[in-house]
């Protein structure tokens, strides 16, 4: 069975940080500092999506703007363009797509409304998580099969 973002969202909780696009740079940085993360959602008026500001936005406009403020706003640097997805994507399904759009976050948006946002490292920890219980089932498969032939099991 494949996960589902809306059952990763269940599990992980829906716990989104996000800041106004007229935030600092720094005040951003010490939100994703204070919660241990590595990005945080970008958010207009009436809560519109308007773009998520990372670590990797942060390096890179640094490396492009030599005299860079941290009191500059975050809409400056933030990314626009966001690739969005659906609870009822599968953990699969988003996997493909970090590793072909070569991105880390991906806000979840259910009919117009946020729903949450995943991580690459939510992706992998689920991923693994599927594939340790499809070896479990096999595993035990394997051992009724082996009872069943020596006939331990009858």
């Amino acid at each position: 069975m494949e996960t589902t973002i809306g059952e990763l969202l269940r599990m992980n909780g829906r716990r989104v940080y996000s800041v106004s696009p007229e935030a600092t740079l720094s005040e951003a940085l010490r939100a994703m500092a204070e919660h241990k993360i590595g990005a945080v959602l970008v958010l207009g008026e009436g809560g519109s999506l308007a773009g998520v500001f990372s670590e990797r936005d942060y390096a890179r406009g640094s490396v492009e703007q030599p005299n860079l403020s941290k009191d500059q706003p975050v809409r400056e640097l933030m990314t626009r363009e966001l690739v969005t997805v659906r609870s009822d994507n599968t953990v699969q399904e988003c996997m493909e797509f970090v590793t072909r759009l070569r991105i880390r976050h991906l806000p979840v948006v259910d009919d117009g409304k946020l729903a949450g946002l995943v991580s690459i490292g939510d992706l992998v920890k689920a991923a693994m998580a599927e594939k340790e219980a499809l070896l479990a089932e096999k595993e035990d498969l394997i051992n009724r099969l082996e009872g069943y032939i020596s006939g331990a099991l009858s």
